[in-house]
This record gives C-alpha cells, structure tokens and sequence, in this order.
C-alpha cells in the first residue's frame, strides 16, 4: 500500500527557512561565544557583588549606588592587583628552578636505571640514548619558556587577556549602577499586575540560585584554597626543600581550579603535587594524603554546609552541564555552566508546575460532572 503525502511549496519553503534560520542562530552564537563568556562572566561578577554593593550603598551619604559600587570595585581591583604581585614571582621563579633542575635529574636518573641499561647495552642503543638525554639537558631551558608561551597561546595573548579583564569589569560595574534602573523600566512595561508580580518571583528564583552558587563557590573554593596553602607552608619546616613563598602559587592554583565544579579540585591536587614533587617527592606524597582526606571532609561537610542545596542539580546534571561548558567556553564555561543549569532547572520547573495547574484547572468541570451524575444515580 503506497501512501502519497502532497507538501504545498510554501510549507516546504518554511520549514526550511526555520532550519536555516535555526542554523544561522547557532553559528552566531558560536561565532560570538568569546563576546558571550565575557558578558556572562561580568553578569555573574555583577551578581555576585549585588548584595555587597546594596549594604554599602546604603551606608554611603544619601545612599548613593554609584558610591557602593565604586567602594565594591576598588575591593575587587585592589584583591587582583594584590593576588597578581604575590603569585607572578613565585610562579616564575619555580618555572626557572624546574628548568635548571632538569639537568641534574636526567644524571641522577641516568645513574640509577641499571635494568635499562641492560635492555640499552643488548640492543645497542647507547648512542641514541646519549643523544636523547644530551638533548632533555640542552633544552631544558626552552622547554620551560614554552610552557609559559602555550600557556599564554592557549587563553590568547596578554593584551587580549587585560582586555577582556578590562571589559568585565567595566561591564559589571555598569551592569551594578544600571540594573536596578533596567528592571524598573521592564517591569513598568506589564499592565496586568498579577502577571508581573509571578515574573518578578520567577526572577527572583533564579536570582538566587546564581548568587547563592557564586557567593557559596567561592566561600567552599576560599577555604580549600587557604588550607592547602597553610599545608605547604607548613611542609617548609619539614622538608626545607620547599620553599616558603610556594605557598602563594598553591593557594591561587587551589583556589582557581576548585571553581570548577566535580573534578576542579582533583586537576589543581595534581598540579600542586607536581610542583611539590620538583622540589621534594615525599612532601608532594604528604600533600597528597592531606588533599584526598580534605576532599572527603569537603564533599562531605563543608561544600553541603556552605551551599545548603542552592541549586539541587544531580549528579548528571551536573557533569553534562560541565562538560558542554567546558568545551563550547572553555574554563570560564565550565565554572559558570552550573548556576545557568539552576536557571534553566527553575524554568523547566515552573513550566511544569504551570501546565499541571492549567490541566488540573480543564478537568475540573468534567470532574464536577462525573461527580454530580454518581450522587444522581
């Protein structure tokens, strides 16, 4: 049996044009998706600071916003002028420690491998062994100046990294000044009331799912942060190998990386162990031990505590929301992708929630009549 399906031409002709509008839209997006981390990161900053910049407006003379934000921002401004100066130093100072170190290390584990020795001398490769390890020796100075330049090459260039810090502070600070301004205009827009007063609750919601996971993040990642930078201050006095000043570089990898959700912390222990493991391979062992038992009392009672269930996600909602972030924006993605999940669960909750009252509010009156039809009989 053959079925004929007739599709007139201007049918035909939209459904395409939805596609390709479709189409357009997502490679816009992705096209401007830098634009978009920048603008998303300085609303999540402007959030983030509402509450402060609120309590200091109102202690400013005449309650003045634009005094509160600009007290708020002088903090933010100073904290990153002051976390760059004590973290550069140290940073740079063990990259050129590493470089210079690698050359004794290729000796001394040189001198050690006996059995690979063996395994050299029966096949003969001592000649192309020697060239290799002459070669780690020779280079082990660029390599280290490498690191640094993929590093650089991998978030863009310094200029366009300023920029870009530039431009979410700039874009916070008059997302903080003017958006209590915005939102009276928008909702002066509504003429049915009970209609605005829902969508101001729905906002509010949402507005504090993000300020509770940015505020909450940044408590759970402050406090991992400064106690692994008190650890390894503390292994300098027991391995002296370590230097003091490493702890600065600790707590800023610590903190940085904890931002991400699920497996942040997991990437900054490795880090950190590694740049232990340089100077001193049992302390990297000892800070190893501290981190994993740190990470059961954080999952366990210190994330829980701080973030009271702000914003309920499970835990495949939250690695898929990770991952997309990660990947479509990069690092910055992967820390904010969670309070946008919390949004878009807030949404899908109240649709829900919307179309069961409207479906309840339809089968009333049948259910009335079935009701009214069994007293009858």
């Amino acid at each position: 049996m053959k079925v004929r399906i007739d599709i007139d031409t201007n049918t035909f002709v939209r459904f395409w044009l939805v596609v390709i509008g479709f189409g357009l839209v997502g490679f816009a997006i992705y096209s401007a998706r830098t634009a978009l981390v920048i603008v998303g990161v300085a609303l999540f900053l402007a959030l983030a600071l509402s509450n402060p910049v609120t309590k200091l407006a109102s202690l400013m003379p005449g309650k003045s916003r634009f005094g509160g934000t600009a007290a708020a921002f002088t903090l933010v401004v100073a904290f990153l002028g002051l976390f760059i100066g004590l973290i550069v130093p140290p940073v740079i100072e063990q990259t050129v420690r590493v470089a210079d170190n690698v050359p004794s290390l290729v000796d001394s584990a040189q001198d050690q491998w006996h059995l690979v020795d063996d395994l050299v001398d029966r096949y003969h490769l001592q000649s192309q062994v020697d060239n290799t390890l002459n070669s780690v020796k020779e280079n082990a100075t660029a390599w280290a100046a490498n690191i640094g330049q993929s590093f650089v090459s991998s978030i863009g260039s310094l200029f366009s990294v300023l920029a870009a810090t530039f431009l979410v502070i700039v874009l916070a600070f008059l997302m903080l000044l003017e958006g209590p301004g915005w939102l009276r205009k928008l909702w002066s827009v509504y003429s049915d009331e009970e209609k605005m007063k829902y969508h101001q609750r729905l906002a509010g919601r949402m507005h504090m799912v993000v300020t509770g996971y940015v505020t909450g993040q940044l408590a759970v990642s402050s406090v991992g942060a400064l106690c692994a930078g008190l650890v390894v201050f503390a292994l300098h006095f027991f391995f002296p190998a370590i230097p003091m000043n490493l702890a600065l570089p600790t707590v800023a990898i610590a903190f940085i990386f904890s931002l991400i959700p699920m497996f942040g912390a997991t990437i900054a222990g490795i880090l950190i162990a590694i740049l232990l493991a340089f100077n001193d391979v049992t302390a990297a062992v000892v800070f190893i031990v501290f981190f994993v038992i740190y990470q059961q009392i954080e999952n366990n009672f210190i994330s829980p505590t701080i973030q009271s269930k702000t914003v309920e996600l499970s835990a495949l909602a939250v690695l898929v929301a990770v991952t997309i972030g990660l990947y479509v924006f990069g690092l910055v993605g992967g820390i904010i992708s969670i309070p946008i999940a919390g949004c878009i669960k807030v949404l899908l909750e109240d649709h829900f929630e919307q179309t069961k009252k409207a479906r309840t509010k339809s089968t009333k009156p049948l259910h009335k009549l079935v009701k009214k039809l069994q007293e009858e009989a």
